[in-house]
């Protein structure tokens, strides 16, 4: 009866925001593991707009064989799926341009973070779901926190797994309402164990490896801690500025250090999402960093890090300039930034002594502008 009335009153919110813009609108049920019941949660609050008559259509849904979840498509309208031939196999993907024709009020889309085939009309299913609601489609959808760009690291250190399907911080920051889709964990290695999640025959490889107490408690928390960010990104956008303060723009300058780099990079789009700034990544390429000088391995590095920034919503620009800290304060100001997010400099005492090091001049040159200074780690087991 408390599902119910639960259901009933987030369907409720949902419709007003249905109704309150011609763009589209994002729901997300997010989860810290698969069997949580996210598709589930999903599924009934489809049942649920379907006896409100909204138009409410299922375009890609995944049980799994799950029995509960195959029950609850009963009586759902489906999309029919559209039919790739890869590799010699007809396998099956949401049809976009089926949903963009049909045009419904609601399409219910499953497993966000979803690589589609070869061959498909966009090659991550968060880019299908994007064309939808810029279309004024509503989605409402499913993600496991491990998929989130920003926290990917955390994770793979938790879990000791690579997560290669991954979505951009923005997708979520974007999101018109999140909803944390919790269980216990007792609770969750009962159904694994119970085959409600997988097949009986995977079951003990599940317990050896992802489904352990200890990594689980450390996913569901870093869930509830998305949806707490997610609940602050909401208090500041609809606070007026007079208000509160508001960082019109952040420049994160970037060195040819790769693993830093991710970590700056994916530090300041979350950043950049929380105070809905306009980003910027700038990259200050000295003489000894030209192309016909610098290492193939570490351009390939900066190329793959620029890839990565622009994904996460930053505009990328490169700067030839032997005087680092003045080229990027300059831009700085250029673009109207408060902040300046930099890799934390490894203060050795040979950094100190020198008479002229990139921190030094950094912070000399910020103090007359009125520009901040965000340090990011360059190491997970540095002080944050």
């Amino acid at each position: 009866m408390d599902s119910e009335i639960s259901i009933s009153s987030t369907v409720g919110r949902f419709l007003e925001m249905i109704k309150a813009s011609q763009r589209g609108k994002l729901k997300i049920y997010l989860g810290l593991a698969a069997g949580v019941g996210k598709t589930y949660r999903m599924l009934l609050e489809g049942h649920e707009l379907l006896k409100d008559n909204i138009n409410v259509f299922v375009g890609y849904v995944e049980t799994h064989g799950r029995k509960e979840t195959v029950k609850l498509l009963e009586g759902l309208p489906a999309i029919e799926r559209k039919k790739i031939f890869y590799k010699g196999k007809q396998l099956e993907e949401m049809d976009v341009d089926s949903i963009l024709m049909q045009k419904p009020d609601v399409v219910l889309v499953d497993e966000l973070a979803h690589t589609n085939i070869p061959g498909s009309k966009n090659e991550k299913r968060w880019q299908d779901v994007n064309e939808l609601i810029e279309a004024g489609i509503n989605v409402i959808t499913t993600v496991n926190i491990q998929h989130i760009e920003g926290i990917n690291e955390k994770v793979e250190k938790i879990t000791g797994i690579k997560i290669t399907e991954r979505i951009p911080d923005s997708i979520v920051h974007s999101a018109d309402e999140v909803v944390n889709v919790d269980l216990s964990i007792d609770d969750l290695i009962d159904r694994l164990k119970e085959g409600k999640i997988y097949d009986m025959k995977k079951v003990p490889v599940a317990l050896e490896n992802f489904f352990q107490q200890d990594k689980l408690l450390q996913l569901r928390d870093l869930a509830l801690k998305e949806v707490s960010r997610q609940i602050e990104r909401k208090i500041i956008s609809e606070i007026p500025l007079s208000s509160r303060d508001k960082i019109n723009a952040i420049v994160t300058s970037l060195s040819s250090n790769y693993d830093s780099g991710k970590r700056l990079i994916r530090r300041s789009s979350r950043l950049a999402s929380l105070y809905s700034s306009k980003w910027y990544v700038v990259y200050v390429r000295t003489e000894k960093e030209k192309a016909e000088k610098i290492d193939p391995k570490v351009q390939r590095y900066l190329l793959n890090n620029f890839k990565l920034a622009a994904e996460l919503g930053a505009e990328v620009e490169i700067i030839d300039s032997n005087e680092v800290a003045k080229a990027v304060v300059e831009y700085a100001k250029k673009k109207e930034a408060a902040l300046i997010i930099i890799g934390k400099p490894l203060f050795t005492i040979l950094y100190r002594l020198k008479p002229k090091n990139f921190f030094r001049e950094l912070s000399s040159l910020t103090s007359k502008e009125n520009i901040d200074i965000l340090l990011v780690s360059s190491n997970e087991n540095d002080k944050k």
